[in-house]
């Protein structure tokens, strides 16, 4: 099966035969590097035929007029940029250095690719993460060596663990003087190889066509992930011919090939079908891989009328305003959605790796069920609980697989009893919150964004309480609308993150709600913000303090204060940082809210207002989030009153506190 794409060279007027507008996926492997990850090792001893490859791929491939003659030599950095535009790539988030500036004077010379500047590498990766979580395309940064590159490591391991595709392209030092602790040499190959689903040292001009194609489609297809490529400084000095019908041979990543699932077995899809017969109180536990596979899912559930609880990751891929979506499970998820768990008899687990803000004590999470467990990845089935049924395959070929025998079989699943019990239970534990006087209530904020954007709104966050709360009071409908670094939990993401969104999706409105300790830590993106005129609207939870640090002083160590204060000590009684600063000194329109009846009237202004906005919303440090089962702790443990305004009591061991 040929992909479609059109690789012409040639300086335009031309004309191109029907052979020249389709060119195969192939892409011989690298051997300088073993894909280290054991669920995607690839095997250079044996070849692929391109169908195979091409049923996974999800690289948006595009039209490219070559701005070289066929025989006209360029440097290495223009057959890399060139590399880029073949795979569909019209962004990039991109910060300048010593050894990459070969490849940002080729970007200057694509009239395809603009690049959108951070300023800081780390704005870079997050950034890219974001338009590749917004839009589903593979992300891509550059940063130059040495410090450069090692600024992306908190992206890389953040898009390995939430499966986010981008590839990182990193300058490095000349290959003669690598080794050596040249100026701003680092081994980022070694330094990323835990943290990449694969990574490449570039040491030949005349493999970069290959590399680059092979990376993309080794970060989208299977489980996506990071990828990385290292470019030493002369390899995009080098003047080559590029060989592009070299992409024309097979290719050779039999071992990664042969690890991606099948098809499933439709035996085995009956098998589950059995068990949804038999069961009594089915549960849905649904993450972040069916992000594809939301029409599927809804079918699935129309059809079978099993409630609904998602992970973190997963919020969206199930809309959130049905009555059968029980919202977020876990550690802060909702009472009913970890009361269904408990009580379920049919735990089908889909696209998801029983993580342990999921599942707390992992042996009293969904005791009395009999667990299927369905995901693309190997070696997350049986990694943290062993299901009693599992099978590896893509989540979206599966439900299209059960849903089929769902049509033609017999509509005989009744779980009334059990849906009306869960129903009751949804009505009864409703998420809510308390209101002290004129203070805003960060849940009520979140609460009226969400009534006046429509629910529509594309939603990046940093890390900690703000994270939380918009995860509960936020209700989302579709894919992709929710951006959060879920396993990492990297503070800083959420101002890049958005960034990446406006720049994917220019057409929605995007919406970063962020604490102030996460959004000082990228800060400077502000200025990106004005520079490329995005319209990004930024709504702080502003408490002065490390929230999340700060429930847990109060719930574990007596309210201690450990270096959570982020305001000035000397000036108690004003609000430090002043947020409103940094955005006048970035030319954007800002205002700051202090009273729950002015909060709707700001919020309004924020979302009409041209461009971007920064509001700055003061709420009250001693708000808690709840529910909140305890680290190591079960449903039984759940926390549902109190917060840093009442008395605290330990309730874990200091042993336990320390491995949370």
């Amino acid at each position: 099966m040929a992909v479609p794409l059109t690789f012409i060279s040639g300086k335009p007027p031309f004309s191109a035969t029907p052979s020249q507008l389709t060119n195969n996926l192939s892409l011989p492997l690298i051997t300088l590097l073993p894909i280290i990850r054991s669920k995607t090792h690839v095997s250079k001893h044996l070849i692929i035929t391109n169908a195979a490859a091409t049923s996974h791929s999800h690289s948006h491939k595009a039209f490219v007029v070559s701005r070289f003659g066929p025989d006209e030599p360029r440097k290495g950095s223009d057959v890399l940029v060139e590399a880029l535009e073949r795979q569909g790539v019209t962004k990039v988030f991109a910060y300048p250095g010593g050894a990459t500036l070969e490849i940002h004077q080729a970007l200057t010379r694509s009239t395809i690719i603009r690049n959108i500047l951070p300023r800081h590498e780390q704005g870079g990766v997050f950034a890219a993460e974001g338009y590749a979580r917004a839009s589903g395309l593979t992300g891509v940064c550059i940063s130059t060596s040495g410090p450069g590159a090692t600024n992306l490591v908190s992206g890389l391991a953040d898009a390995l663990l939430d499966s986010v595709p981008i590839v990182a392209i990193t300058g490095q030092v000349p290959r003669n003087m690598i080794g050596t602790d040249a100026f701003q040499e680092t081994p980022i190959v070694e330094v990323s190889r835990s943290i990449t689903k694969h990574n490449y040292l570039v040491l030949n001009v005349q493999d970069i066509p290959r590399i680059v194609h092979e990376a993309f489609f080794l970060a989208s297809s299977g489980r996506p992930g990071p990828v990385l490529i290292d470019i030493p400084k002369d390899i995009q000095q080098q003047l080559v011919v590029p060989n592009w019908d070299e992409q024309q041979q097979p290719m050779r990543l039999a071992g990664y090939i042969s690890r991606l699932p099948k098809l499933p077995n439709e035996t085995h899809l009956q098998q589950i079908v059995r068990f949804i017969k038999e069961s009594k109180r089915p549960v849905l536990y649904v993450g972040g891989g069916c992000m594809n596979s939301s029409d599927e899912l809804g079918r699935f559930v129309e059809l079978t009328g099993i409630p609904v609880a998602n992970t973190l990751m997963g919020l969206g891929t199930y809309p959130g305003s049905r009555d059968l979506s029980l919202h977020m499970l876990g550690m802060h998820g909702t009472v009913y959605a970890n009361y269904a768990i408990d009580k379920s008899d049919l735990l089908l687990a889909f696209g998801v790796r029983f993580d342990d803000r999921v599942t707390g004590k992992i042996e009293a999470f969904a005791s009395r069920a009999k667990i299927v467990h369905i995901d693309i990845d190997p070696a997350e089935i049986g990694k943290n609980k062993q299901p009693h049924f599992s099978i590896c395959a893509d989540i979206k070929a599966a439900l299209q697989g059960l849903n089929k025998i769902l049509e033609r079989g017999k509509k005989n699943l009744d779980f009334s009893p059990w849906k009306e019990e869960v129903m009751n239970q949804k009505a009864s534990n409703a998420l809510s919150y308390k209101t002290f006087g004129d203070a805003i209530p960060p849940q009520y904020a979140i609460q009226v964004l969400d009534e006046l954007t429509g629910g529509n709104a594309i939603i990046a966050t940093g890390v900690g309480q703000h994270q939380m709360w918009s995860a509960q009071f936020y209700k989302y409908n579709r894919p992709r609308q929710w951006l959060t670094s879920a396993g990492l939990g990297a503070m800083g993401f959420g101002l890049p993150a958005a960034i990446g969104a406006a720049v994917a999706r220019p057409d929605a409105v995007v919406v970063d709600i962020d604490g102030d300790g996460s959004f000082m830590m990228n800060v400077q993106e502000l200025a990106t913000i004005r520079v490329e005129n995005l319209a990004v609207k930024m709504m702080v939870l502003n408490n002065q303090h490390l929230g999340m640090v700060v429930q847990w002083e109060d719930r574990f160590y007596k309210a201690n204060r450990a270096h959570t204060y982020l305001g000035n000590p000397a000036k108690e009684s004003d609000i430090f940082p002043n947020m409103l600063k940094f955005a006048e000194a970035c030319d954007i329109p800002a205002a700051r809210v202090t009273k729950k009846g002015d909060v709707r009237t700001a919020i309004q202004k924020m979302l009409d207002t041209p461009g971007p906005y920064l509001l700055d919303v003061i709420v009250p440090h001693q708000e808690h989030v709840l529910p909140m089962i305890p680290a190591g702790g079960g449903f039984n443990d759940i926390i549902t009153e109190g917060d840093g305004r009442t008395q605290r009591n330990p309730i874990l061991s200091d042993k336990d506190t320390k491995s949370s």
